[in-house]
């Protein structure tokens, strides 16, 4: 029986109504402000823990799915993303609902969501295993040159002064390390405060930066009007979204590629996705940062993708490739499965179930993406008077409920000013929040590559002698001489003239 077949003879009617409910869960979870798809897969690891294997994975892979692309709904609306892979899109999609165009955003989120997804368990099926081979010749020094390209690219697109975005990235690397490190388990820049011991609280940042500063900013202005005249009808046109579709599928071979990548994930993913999009895209319908729908399509197709590839460490190599996975991961262990080469030899169905689960939720996210989500637009239609109130309250139930914490909660209180004071002078809060995000990747890989280094002959060549530390560590300098004007207009100037070139003009 071939893999098709397979997929198909898994799918019955009490697996799709499962799937469907994992993903109106899913849908919820991940639009609330704080409540993260990890925690919800946690804990549905515990509830599903007495049902079967496939039905289980059923409902967590629903609420996987749905629960990723959700983060874009609260990003749109009101400027807080659902989740640090959501964080890119709010750099377009809400400067969109200010502009009465939150249906438009919401649809090309849902739209490109789903070819993300479709196309990463796409990619799943087909080349698992070519892949993850690949992304295991990735060394500790690989995933920090892929951190650091990361992090000097969102530097360039988040401020019109290149030096105010590369000082708020340091500071989200600084805030990263406080907490108690890995290597050593010293506590380090906790000043006596134990409830700093076990880090700054990434949620509290979240939150804060983008959800409170942001109700400090519309107090600040004085109107307390609606944040949009009009939501915007949303017109389901499939043709006006397909001429986005290169687009979207280039970000979706990236965040697919990004996601198969142990620990590095949707965030990563949608930053170097949007990236590509502001240098590829010749004529956006606006500006980027100014409510260009290329930014969401970007920034949506990548993290959404990144599902299909974070399963395909998991699957063959029990590697998790993020934090969700990694309590699937738990979840395989608690229902007496091994991952890894072997999964596919003894029980081949369990893959069949992987895959029949996810383009089910693939096609649940589209269905609840057009028939749930657009009631959600009306929010921008709220007068500000009654909807800032309310965001204060979720900015506060939604960091309290991580960790119940109020230590927690006064971090938000705190970010929340940062992020106001930040935003009257220029400083954009995004590069601090992915600095936050990537600093244990970069400093954990970073030591951990130089220690390895040491012990060979030649430092400089165990660091940089691969051939995929090489093209990294030129991406990177790439990405640091774009953003200085001068050096940007030689690089233009030399590429134009290679295609002279070779155009033998």
């Amino acid at each position: 029986m071939n893999l098709l077949s397979a997929i198909i003879s898994q799918i019955d009617f009490a697996f799709v109504s499962l799937v469907f409910a994992g993903s109106v869960a899913g849908l919820f979870v991940g639009a609330i402000p704080g409540l993260s798809v990890t925690m919800a897969t946690a804990l549905l690891v515990s509830i599903t823990f007495t049902w079967s294997v496939k039905n289980a994975l059923a409902v967590i892979l629903g609420v996987f799915v749905s629960g990723v692309y959700a983060g874009a709904v609260s990003a749109i609306l009101i400027n807080i993303p659902g989740a640090p892979s959501s964080v890119v899109t709010t750099f377009d999609g809400y400067p969109m609902a200010r502009r009465g165009e939150a249906g438009l955003a919401l649809w090309a989120a849902t739209f490109h969501s789903f070819v993300g997804s479709v196309f990463g368990f796409l990619v799943l099926m087909f080349v698992a295993k070519p892949m993850t081979d690949f992304a295991l010749t990735f060394t500790a020094m690989d995933y920090f040159l892929l951190a650091l390209f990361g992090l000097t690219t969102i530097g360039t697109l988040t401020a019109k002064n290149y030096v105010k975005g590369g000082i708020c990235a340091i500071a989200g690397l600084l805030l990263s390390m406080v907490g108690i490190d890995p290597f050593s388990g010293a506590v380090r820049y906790a000043f006596g405060i134990s409830d700093l011991q076990g880090g700054i609280s990434l949620i509290a940042a979240l939150i804060g930066l983008f959800g409170f500063a942001e109700v400090l900013d519309q107090v600040a202005r004085g109107t307390m009007e609606a944040i949009a005249g009009k939501a915007g009808r949303v017109k389901f046109s499939v043709r006006q979204m397909m001429a986005y579709m290169p687009l979207s599928i280039r970000a979706s071979i990236i965040g697919t590629f990004i996601g198969a990548l142990p620990g590095a994930g949707g965030p990563v993913a949608s930053i170097i996705a949007y990236d590509h999009a502001r240098k590829t895209v010749k004529n956006p319908s606006r500006p980027f940062g100014e409510g260009a729908i290329e930014g969401v399509i970007a920034s949506e197709a990548a993290n959404n993708a990144c599902i299909g590839g974070a399963l395909i460490p998991m699957l063959t190599l029990a590697v998790p490739g993020d934090a969700v996975t990694a309590v699937m991961l738990a979840a395989f262990y608690v229902h007496g499965l091994q991952p890894g080469p072997l999964l596919f030899v003894r029980t081949p169905e369990l893959f069949a179930t992987v895959l029949a689960g996810g383009f089910i939720a693939c096609f649940a996210l589209l269905l609840l993406g057009v028939t749930v989500v657009p009631r959600m637009a009306g929010v921008v239609l709220i007068p500000k008077k009654i909807l800032l109130p309310v965001v204060t309250v979720l900015c506060v139930v939604g960091t309290y409920a991580v960790n119940s914490s109020m230590f927690d909660v006064t971090l938000m209180f705190i970010f929340g000013l940062a992020g106001f004071m930040m935003r009257t002078r220029g400083y954009p809060p995004a590069p601090l929040v992915l600095g936050l995000v990537l600093g244990e990747m970069m400093d954990s890989n970073l030591r951990r590559a130089i220690n390895m280094a040491m012990a060979g002959d030649s430092m400089f060549i165990e660091l940089f002698g691969r051939p995929s530390s090489i093209i990294l560590s030129a991406l990177v300098i790439i990405s640091i001489g774009a953003a200085i004007p001068s050096v940007k207009a030689r690089m233009g100037a030399a590429a134009r003239r290679v295609l002279s070139l070779i155009g033998g003009k």
